[in-house]
């Protein structure tokens, strides 16, 4: 346990997702750790998560350098707050050096190798696949269309071509990272964008055989143009810092969770999808047969049922109480 006394300059009650300025009194903690020294003074944030105040950001002024408390849980002392859990790293850059220093400083000889090879793996094969993708959309899909003539040779050097500056306009993008929380924050957003619409087309035409080809078309036009939206409202905040007029369309746009604003996307996107099916003629059952739960024949349902087991059963169970077992445990 590390224990960090807190002399809280103003008012420390009510504290709710608020920035706060201590001076560090005191730090119990193991001597390896190269922790904060007396009497120095420090800014960071509190927010109340499961009805604990916690530090989750903090600020070393005086040595210019950073605090990161992991998992810290903030109690009220004599005089101020105390970090009763957590770990405190002085001079780390910023609060997205959080997880580095855990792997730098909790895991064992070995095991940071392993965490380092599999987070460079995943990096390495998520980029080569969105760069193949990308490239193979836009030489077959566009280039090949425009030039249908074109040769293997030509249109090789247009993949590469196309990698090329999907890679340039990554690296111009990343400001636009920087300027948001921190990058698994910024991808889950944008996900939240992207994703909904695509998740209701696969989702409800699997369900329901009711819904046809223009629904799908309509509720992808739609979602996509509402997430757009959205990216392109955020885009100037975080590159320009722009400040939208409090209580403005484009400030509530901008400060809705995004979260909320991916349900959001997901009703728009399920109501255009069903009300354009619903408008238009329904599909051909024999084009659509064994593409729906409801258009599957029993002979279909026979061979489907002869490819798994038990086993399958179990394994699938067991690695899904892995993940809830995981996830109950490092949520605290």
């Amino acid at each position: 346990m590390i224990c960090l006394a807190l002399s809280v300059s103003g008012k420390s009650e009510g504290l709710r997702n608020e920035f706060f300025q201590v001076e560090l009194e005191k730090v119990l903690s193991r001597p390896s750790h190269d922790m904060a020294q007396t009497k120095r003074i420090a800014v960071g944030r509190i927010v109340v998560e499961n009805g604990e105040q916690k530090v989750i950001a903090g600020q070393q002024v005086v040595t210019n350098g950073r605090i990161a408390v992991v998992g810290g849980t903030v109690e009220p002392v004599e005089g101020g707050l105390a970090v009763t859990k957590g770990v405190v790293y002085v001079n780390s850059q910023a609060t997205q050096a959080a997880f580095p220093l855990l792997v730098r400083h909790v895991l064992p000889p070995g095991f940071r190798g392993i965490v380092v090879a599999g987070l460079l793996a995943a990096l390495m094969s998520s980029l080569a696949g969105v760069f193949n993708a990308s490239s193979t959309l836009f030489t077959m899909d566009f280039y090949g269309k425009l030039r249908p003539a074109a040769s293997q040779h030509e249109l090789v050097w247009t993949g590469r071509m196309a990698t090329t500056a999907m890679v340039l306009i990554g690296l111009a993008w990343i400001p636009v990272i920087q300027g948001a929380r921190g990058l698994y924050d910024y991808l889950q957003s944008v996900q939240g964008y992207l994703a909904p619409p695509i998740f209701t087309v696969f989702f409800l035409g699997v369900f329901w055989k009711r819904l046809n080809a223009k629904g799908c078309l309509w509720a992808l036009a739609i979602g996509f143009i509402l997430g757009v939206f959205r990216l392109a409202v955020d885009t100037p905040v975080k590159l320009f810092g722009v400040q939208y007029p409090e209580g403005s369309f484009l400030w509530i746009v901008n400060n809705i969770f995004f979260q909320y604003f991916a349900v959001l996307i997901f009703v728009v996107s399920v109501t255009v999808m069903v009300v354009a099916s619903y408008l238009s003629s329904p599909p051909d059952e024999k084009k659509i047969e064994g593409l729906t739960f409801g258009t599957v024949t029993e002979e279909q349902r026979r061979q489907s049922r002869a490819t798994w087991n038990w086993v399958d059963i179990a394994g699938s169970a067991l690695v899904l109480g892995a993940i809830i077992a995981a996830y109950l445990y490092f949520r605290g």
